[in-house]
């Protein structure tokens, strides 16, 4: 597999470039962003590890850029720990979002993790159908009444998830438990509220009154086959 790093702190890419190469990964660095652009456009990457402060540019409008050519799974490594930060790098497709200073081990564990999901549901061949939903696992592909949406990663794994369970209340530790593993408590109920606000704002007709994945008073949400929902 092979990952792209995007850091111009020359410290933090030598100790990085270490840990990434010991675990087995291939791994190309760009320090700008127009170096970026080159790299993503002539290469093809597994995971993308991204700042968001760059000399010639900014990580967000990055992130924006590559999310319309690749659900390729991305994680913003940044200094930028504001609230406001974290939910814009999750809400324009970023898999996750990690603050300076962090644990290498952590990081490496994160970054594991998503590759191991992302090609968890790259070897599936199968179709999910319903609700003019339909997803093409094996390609990574999701219609929605014949029309191709774009998904991130984590929009499509959620997305996957509810499908597989149609009609069931899944609770919010029974989500988070399943696409992110159970034990990595950098993950909460908020995180995955913005997931399930961005997947709606794609799929359901009015998301402001889901009709498709509803959400069941203090229970949890459902991936909802009725024509009613419920809010």
């Amino acid at each position: 597999m092979k990952l792209l790093l995007v850091e111009d702190d020359i410290s933090l890419i030598n100790g990085l470039s270490f840990a990434i190469k010991k675990q087995g990964y291939d791994l190309d660095i760009a320090r700008t962003y127009g170096e970026t652009a080159t790299r993503f456009k002539d290469g093809r990457y597994d995971l993308v590890i991204l700042d968001v402060s760059l000399p010639d540019g900014n990580g967000f409008e990055l992130c924006r850029e590559i999310r319309k050519c690749s659900r390729v799974p991305l994680i913003f490594l940044t200094a930028a720990d504001e609230e406001t930060d974290i939910i814009m790098g999750l809400d324009i497709g970023a898999d996750d979002y990690i603050t300076k200073p962090f644990k290498l081990s952590v990081l490496m564990s994160r970054i594991n993790a998503i590759l191991r999901r992302s090609n968890n549901f790259n070897q599936k061949d199968a179709v999910l159908d319903s609700n003019g939903i339909t997803v093409k696992l094996l390609a990574g592909e999701v219609y929605k009444n014949g029309r191709r949406l774009d998904l991130t990663t984590g929009e499509y794994k959620l997305l996957c998830m509810f499908m597989e369970n149609p009609d069931i209340v899944l609770s919010a530790n029974q989500i988070l438990g399943k696409l992110w593993d159970s034990s990595e408590n950098y993950v909460d109920s908020s995180t995955l509220t913005v997931y399930i606000r961005r997947l709606r704002a794609k799929i359901e007709d009015e998301p402001g009154e889901p009709k498709m994945i509803v959400t069941v008073r203090r229970m949890g949400y459902k991936w909802n086959t009725s024509k009613r929902g419920i809010v």
